[in-house]
């Protein structure tokens, strides 16, 4: 890579432009872990938390949180998301919440900051929720697990960028 993209001639910020690029489907999916303790994961599982429903709320924040990236990350492009979709799977061993996310849309640039956005605001929707049960909640390891469509190719967590389709 030769040249910053989100860089003009002048060495000022600009948003990249797309439109000689061709739309393709794009998907990208992240990942994300909320640790809590023994009792605050008791509540989040069996719907006992005050807030309400945790798991409920954090998904309908998420999915929000990727229609409105463009909002939040300035050089994001506004793009129509065709599908996003939050799913958690709580793991009792380590008293943990992990979250993955898959938005999809047909355009021009890729969803990967829309996914790592629902992500990141599922898991601070769960912190949210949670706090007044408990200060020391972490939020982990947010990162893209895979994402498909457009020219860099295709990506998966642990196998780096590839040319070829993947699982």
């Amino acid at each position: 890579m030769d040249k910053l993209t989100h860089f003009n001639d002048q060495g000022r910020a600009w948003m990249v432009d797309v439109s000689d690029k061709c739309a393709t489907l794009r998907v990208a999916t992240a990942g994300g872990t909320v640790y809590v303790n023994d009792e605050t994961y008791g509540l989040i599982v069996r719907g006992e938390m005050k807030k309400g429903d945790v798991l409920t709320v954090a998904q309908v924040a998420g999915i929000m949180a990727a229609k409105h990236t463009p909002e939040l990350i300035p050089m994001c492009h506004p793009i129509a998301i065709t599908g996003a979709d939050i799913s958690f799977s709580p793991d009792e061993n380590r008293s943990a919440i992990d979250i993955t996310a898959t938005v999809t849309c047909m355009g021009e640039t890729g969803v990967e900051m829309e996914a790592l956005t629902a992500v990141s605001v599922a898991a601070l929707t769960i912190y949210d929720m949670c706090k007044a049960a408990q200060k020391d909640i972490r939020i982990s390891n947010i990162r893209l697990l895979r994402k498909s469509g457009g020219r860099s190719g295709q990506y998966a967590e642990n196998k780096g960028l590839l040319k070829e389709e993947f699982d």
